[in-house]
């Protein structure tokens, strides 16, 4: 799957994108040792993830839940009803209910 990069219209596959950024991210360790890196990422990679599709489905779950392959109950359990789209925490908050 690929995406148009941020650079010059270029497109770039997800992957290359994760791997930039671990690579930056090893590069700002400056010789500090590493950890938990697995656990790292993809707790960056899932909040994004699930805030762009919540905000593409405009909230709907039985969508959100379609489009991302999980069931809802799955998504309602990753996420929480703290979590806001577009500073709309009232909304949020129905979709759950």
């Amino acid at each position: 799957m690929s995406f148009r990069s941020q650079k010059k219209g270029t497109v770039e596959p997800l992957s290359e994108c994760v791997r930039q950024a671990l690579t930056s991210y090893f590069e700002q360790l400056d010789g500090h040792n590493a950890a938990n890196v697995y656990h790292m990422v993809l707790t960056e990679m899932e909040h994004p993830m699930l805030e762009t599709v919540m905000t593409h489905t405009e909230g709907n779950q039985t969508r959100a839940s379609e489009i991302l392959g999980i069931s809802r109950s799955t998504l309602r359990k990753n996420w929480p009803t703290t979590n806001s789209i577009n500073g709309d925490l009232e909304h949020q908050v129905l979709t759950f209910l």
